[in-house]
C-alpha cells in the first residue's frame, strides 16, 4: 500500500468518541467507572513529576508482579490500544504481511494499515461461537506472514480461546518465523479457573493488556506489554517516538491501583454475575437473534437472523435512546455488540428497549 493510500484514521474510534453515548448506553465494553474514592487515595499519594524515563519503576515492577514475569519483560504503554501499536509499531515493518482474525476489534486492523503492512484475514465463524479453529488460521497463513493478531477474550465476542489451541498457534508461527500478538484486556474477566497468560506458553507470543475494561480505570491509560526482554527493550526505545514520558499523577494511581486489584476484580466480579444472566435470560427469549450463551467477558455478539442492524440501531437510539455497536465495525454487519458492564438498571432497560426495537421490526 503506497504512503497516500494508508489508512490513517479509525472509523470505529471516531464512531465510539462521537455517537456512542446514550441514556441506556449498551456500547460500552468495559467495567463500570471507578472514580477517585474507590480507590482510597490521598492528596500525598500524587505529584506532579517524578522519574519516569523508561518507565517509572515502582509501575514496571508492579505490573510484572501482575504479569508473573521479570520487570525485564515488561514495558508500560498508553492504554491497551496503546500498547498495541507499540508492539505493531516494533514487530512490522511496511510491507510485512500480517494475518488478522475477523471478526476483529477495528482499532487492530486500522493500525496495521496505518504502519504499511499487507493485511491477511482469517475467519471466526459465528455458527461456531466464534471458537479459534487453527486450521483456519493454518490456511490463511504463508511464508511471508510475520505477525498474527488475535483476541482473548474475543473481541466483539467474549469467545475464549483455550491453551491447547494458542500452543498449536505458537506451533504454526514458529513454522514461518512469525510472532503472536495476542490482546489480553479482557482476559481477567474469567474469574472461575483463569487461564494463563500465552506469553507463559512461548516467546514467538507478545501480550498486551490494562486496566482498562475489567477494573473500570480507563483514565488512568494504565496499559502494557509482555515479551522477550530483547523485544521489550526495542520497544521502549521506539517509544522515545511515540509517548516518551507519561503523565506521571496517571503512573502513581496506577501503581496504587495495581494494588488493589483484588477487591477491583470483584467488585467486577460482583457486576457482571448480576448482569450475565439478563443478557443470558434476553437471548433465550429471541428467536430473533443468534448468539452462543455468554460464559465471559463483558459483551456478546449476537447476529440478526432477519432485518438490518443499521436500521435497528437507528431505531433503538432515535426512540429508546439506547446504543449498541453496530457490527460494520467488526467486519460483520448483521451483528452488533452489547455491553453488560455497566450499572445494573441501565443494563436492564438497555435490554427492554433493545427487545422492543427489535419487536417493531417485526
Amino acid at each position: 500500500m503506497s504512503e497516500s493510500g494508508r489508512m490513517k484514521s479509525s472509523a470505529y474510534m471516531e464512531w465510539a468518541k462521537l455517537q456512542a453515548h446514550a441514556r441506556f448506553n449498551l456500547a460500552t465494553s468495559g467495567i463500570a467507572y471507578c472514580h477517585l474514592p474507590d480507590l482510597e487515595v490521598k492528596l500525598d499519594d500524587l505529584d506532579l513529576s517524578g522519574p519516569s524515563y523508561y518507565g517509572y519503576a515502582p509501575l514496571n515492577q508492579a505490573l510484572a508482579r501482575k504479569a508473573g514475569v521479570p520487570v525485564d519483560c515488561v514495558v508500560a504503554a498508553e492504554g491497551t490500544s496503546g500498547a498495541n501499536h507499540l508492539a505493531m509499531a516494533a514487530l512490522l515493518d511496511p510491507g510485512d504481511e500480517v494475518l488478522i482474525e475477523r471478526p476483529a476489534y477495528e482499532l487492530l486492523v486500522a493500525t496495521a494499515r496505518y504502519l504499511g503492512a499487507d493485511v491477511r484475514r482469517f475467519n471466526r465463524p459465528s455458527a461456531d461461537g466464534f471458537r479459534l479453529d487453527p486450521n483456519e488460521l493454518e490456511r490463511a497463513l504463508t511464508p511471508k506472514t510475520r505477525l498474527i493478531v488475535l483476541t482473548n477474550l474475543h473481541n466483539p465476542s467474549s469467545a475464549l480461546i483455550d491453551e491447547a489451541t494458542l500452543r498449536r498457534v505458537g506451533e504454526l508461527a514458529r513454522g514461518v518465523g512469525a510472532r503472536v500478538l495476542i490482546d489480553e484486556v479482557y482476559l481477567d474477566a474469567v474469574f472461575d479457573a483463569p487461564p494463563k497468560s500465552a506469553f507463559q506458553l512461548g516467546t514467538e507470543f507478545v501480550v498486551t493488556s490494562s486496566l482498562t475494561k475489567v477494573y473500570g480505570l480507563s483514565g488512568l491509560r494504565c496499559g502494557w506489554i509482555v515479551a522477550e526482554p530483547d523485544l521489550c527493550r526495542r520497544m521502549w526505545r521506539l517509544n522515545d517516538l511515540f509517548g516518551s514520558i507519561p503523565a506521571h499523577p496517571a503512573e502513581r494511581l496506577s501503581v496504587l491501583a495495581l494494588a488493589q486489584l483484588e477487591r477491583l476484580r470483584e467488585r467486577a466480579r460482583r457486576i457482571l454475575a448480576t448482569n450475565r444472566p439478563l443478557l443470558n435470560q434476553f437471548l433465550a427469549s429471541r428467536t430473533d437473534l443468534q448468539a452462543p450463551r455468554s460464559e465471559h467477558g463483558t459483551v456478546a455478539f449476537p447476529r440478526l437472523l432477519k432485518g438490518d442492524v443499521e436500521t435497528l440501531c437507528q431505531r433503538l437510539f432515535e426512540r429508546y435512546e439506547t446504543k449498541v455497536v453496530p457490527g460494520r465495525f467488526f467486519d460483520l454487519p448483521q451483528n452488533f455488540r452489547i455491553g453488560i458492564g455497566g450499572d445494573t438498571a441501565v443494563v436492564t432497560a438497555g435490554l427492554e428497549r433493545l427487545g422492543a426495537a427489535l419487536d417493531e421490526m417485526g
